[in-house]
């Protein structure tokens, strides 16, 4: 892997050989994340203090990465001089912004990007053709990824991501691919957890302004013996579709980490956020499928590379 450096006037810099790296992506929040490390040499002073942004380069050319720079530390030890570069995805650019309030009639997805995403420099992809039916509002302290995350929940029952070149992709996504793991497969470690904390058995939606509540509930977990509920309160005239909707939407977000898989593998970029792993590790009890949450990618000149994935259990 190669990597770059363009500072806040455009200059673009090769780094030198990198002796250690990592790559965690996750689609989304929190952004996908990188740590660079390589030889320092008193020459690159006025390029790292002007560095704004950086670029993961494969051997080929194609790129792993695009994000911002956050930070860069020169050290000093007996083996030399050397700094590191970490910092964040373009997602970092609307999490760290905040939206003024704000209150759209009958919005677009169009709109919502155009007004939230685009003035900070990111390009888009790909919009689905999302319309609100209802009254759609970013409330105070809301970052511009909140506004842009939220309306494709609700309207569009979706989140956004954004693509490893940096573009955001705001579309459902498509059909995922599917990595097979076995005991042939060469696993150097495989650890599953079953968490039953915050995990919701029930979620009451009521409607203050009609005085109407709405219960679902989670039969699976109430089977476990679970017992957790919380109460929300909606936006006053939602329909029942709206209200059924946010409490399968509030469980559904509870179960996210109820059943996990950690893998770790030798190599890097073997499968991305958004990828299904196929599991047939009988040893440990695992049979299934599980979608890849975050794909850490290290590589050191000692220990080689290796890429730790994270999975959760489709639900």
């Amino acid at each position: 892997m190669r990597g770059r450096i363009i500072t806040s006037d455009h200059r673009i810099f090769e780094l030198p050989v990198l002796l250690r790296w990592n790559i965690t992506y996750t689609g989304g929040v929190p952004c996908d994340s990188y740590e660079v490390t390589c030889v320092y040499d008193r020459t690159m002073a006025e390029l790292l203090h002007l560095a704004a942004g950086f670029l993961a380069l494969d051997e080929n050319g194609g790129v792993l990465l695009r994000g911002i720079v956050d930070e860069y530390e020169v050290k000093l030890t007996a083996a030399g001089l050397t700094v590191t570069i970490c910092g964040r995805g373009y997602a970092a650019r609307l999490l760290d912004n905040e939206s003024r309030p704000a209150t759209y009639q009958s919005a677009t997805l169009e709109e919502i990007i155009r007004c939230h995403v685009t003035p900070y420099g990111i390009s888009c992809d790909a919009v689905a053709p999302v319309r609100a039916n209802s009254v759609y509002t970013v409330a105070s302290g809301s970052s511009q990824w909140k506004a842009l995350d939220n309306f494709c929940r609700t309207y569009g029952g979706f989140s956004p991501r954004f693509a490893r070149d940096g573009k955001l992709l705001a579309v459902p996504e498509s059909q995922p691919r599917h990595l097979a793991i076995g005991e042939w497969s060469p696993v150097l470690s495989c650890s599953f957890r079953e968490n039953h904390y915050g995990v919701l058995t029930e979620v009451l939606v009521i409607d203050k302004t009609r005085g109407v509540s709405y219960s679902v509930e989670n039969p699976a977990m109430i089977q476990k013996g679970g017992q957790c509920r919380r109460v929300v309160y909606t936006p006053g005239q939602s329909t029942w579709a709206a209200m059924r909707y946010t409490g399968e939407y509030q469980i559904e977000q509870s179960r996210q980490d109820e059943s996990v898989v950690i893998l770790c593998l030798p190599g890097s970029f073997l499968a991305y956020p958004g990828d299904c792993l196929d599991l047939e590790l009988p040893r440990l009890g695992l049979s299934g499928t599980f979608r890849v949450a975050e794909a850490e990618n290290d590589f050191s000149q000692d220990q080689g590379a290796v890429v730790t994935l994270k999975a959760k259990e489709l639900v």
